[in-house]
């Protein structure tokens, strides 16, 4: 990361207008030589941060949740298959043939640390303002959220990668251990779940960072490391401050009216896109998932360019209501229902937006149901059977439930032992998590990589390396100290 990049991203990027899914938005342009002086110069510069989150007016290339990295982890799993001809790098993802010079992990090294970049300088920065102190720790801590889950995710996809924690780092900064990475991610949620709030008075804060969310990524920092009481605690952390439940119908889960509802514990939110102006301020869960079939019903640009593998439809049980959520296998042409390949339609709320164009739908990072599997999976691993049982359940029960009434199927689990279990709860992550980015990070953790996929794409054999992505080739070019990924010498 070369310090001209720093000062590029302030210029260009900073001191614009921050993404309108944040409430609190100074509009005013400033420059760098009279910024982070003012409360609302503290506050415009951590909407910054969040604005790299989602949509396209931050750069050339869209946000960290905008397509890529979640496209990513499905492909590169026994989720996703791709259709999208033009993209070779998604090819490469979903028959584990990518190389450094996949465009693709660019995209993702370079939105994850501009992202950390201006997480820095605020985090720098912002104390020196003489402001409000309990807006000023909160937004700090905000900040520190934000690089956290940037670290984390960096931290699953590469390995090794170089940490940057402060304003202006070296030019050419070498790697760091994981260990040392995932230190920092604790060290920044340590901090952050001190001062961020439960929630937010509703309409001031919708989509920031939360207590509950920097317990939940710790959860999932913990369990990824296999510390399962700590990922237990952690869990029981989110609980004991009631702000969260899942809705009764799996149904109202993205349903636009819904967003920031009482499931999402952090989602990226994306905004209400008005057609083609501000295209890429919105969501492309449409574009990319939704069948071309559908133009019959009048849809416009749903293109299909990822698709789920028949294995993943084919798991669910009948009468599991997620499927029929989930997925598309149906077009009505002019009163005739035709049969499709299945296709994923969960992020498509039919009645708010029937042309199914760009999406203002969130896109869930963390949701209730991830932090009650978490929980599961921990105490499984604690030998604390009947908590596992209980908590995978309580996802089971949910996904009976038709929208009207609970159908007598998908039957409580008892008795399983400790590797059914783990199993078990393996496949309900599959099944209820389908599109949300998780799948190939599941895989890994649990040393099911390599089978799962060949199950779900025949001839498909990920190799040992493929727990981890190479670095790309342009940051080892530019940088003599970063090494490639050992894996992929």
């Amino acid at each position: 990361m070369k310090k001209s990049l720093l000062y590029i991203i302030i210029v260009s990027v900073l001191f614009t207008s921050c993404s309108k899914f944040l409430q609190e938005d100074p509009k005013h342009l400033v420059t760098i030589e009279n910024y982070y002086q003012t409360e609302a110069d503290a506050v415009s510069a951590v909407n910054s941060i969040y604005a790299y989150l989602n949509s396209i007016s931050t750069g050339s290339t869209a946000g960290v949740y905008h397509s890529t990295f979640w496209v990513m982890a499905g492909l590169a799993s026994d989720e996703l298959l791709n259709q999208q001809f033009f993209s070779p790098q998604y090819d490469q993802f979903a028959t584990f043939t990518y190389t450094p010079f996949n465009s693709g992990l660019e995209e993702v090294w370079d939105r994850h640390y501009k992202t950390i970049t201006l997480a820095n300088i605020a985090i720098e920065r912002i104390p020196k303002i003489n402001m409000n102190p309990a807006l000023r720790d909160r937004l700090v801590g905000e900040a520190r959220f934000l690089r956290a889950l940037m670290y984390f995710n960096l931290v699953r996809v590469f390995g090794e990668v170089p940490l940057l924690l402060n304003e202006v780092e070296d030019l050419y900064p070498s790697k760091v251990s994981t260990a040392a990475i995932y230190t920092a991610i604790e060290n920044d949620l340590n901090l952050a779940k001190d001062v961020l709030p439960k929630n937010y008075v509703i309409g001031s804060g919708k989509g920031r960072a939360t207590k509950g969310a920097a317990w939940a990524l710790r959860a999932k920092m913990h369990l990824t490391k296999g510390e399962w009481k700590k990922a237990s605690d952690a869990c029981e952390e989110v609980f004991s401050l009631n702000e969260y439940a899942l809705w009764d119908d799996f149904g109202d889960v993205f349903k636009l009216a819904n967003r920031n509802g009482k499931e999402a514990v952090f989602s990226v939110g994306f905004g209400d896109a008005n057609g083609a102006l501000i295209f890429w301020e919105a969501g492309q869960f449409q574009v990319r998932l939704l069948p071309p079939a559908l133009s019959v019903e009048g849809v416009v640009n749903a293109q299909g360019w990822q698709v789920p593998t028949l294995h993943l439809y084919n798991s669910y049980e009948s009468g599991d209501r997620r499927r029929e959520v989930t997925f598309i296998s149906e077009v009505n042409n002019n009163g005739t229902i035709e049969t499709i390949r299945p296709h994923i339609q969960k992020y498509w709320d039919r009645a708010a937006e029937p042309k199914g164009n760009e999406s203002s739908n969130d896109f869930p990072v963390i949701r209730y149901a991830d932090v009650l599997l978490t929980y599961a999976e921990a105490n499984n691993e604690l030998d604390n059977a009947g908590v596992a049982h209980d908590y995978i359940n309580k996802i089971r029960k949910r996904a009976r439930f038709n929208g009207v009434t609970e159908l007598p199927v998908l039957a409580d689990l008892s008795g399983l032992n400790k590797d059914q279990m783990r199993e078990a709860i393996l496949k309900e992550r599959y099944l209820e998590f389908v599109a949300e980015g998780h799948r190939f990070f599941d895989l890994v953790r649990t040393g099911q990589l390599a089978t799962k996929v060949p199950l779900a794409k025949p001839g498909v054999n990920p190799a040992p390396r493929h727990v981890y992505f190479p670095l790309p080739l342009r940051e080892t070019d530019i940088n003599p100290n970063l090494k490639q990924n050992d894996l992929y010498k």
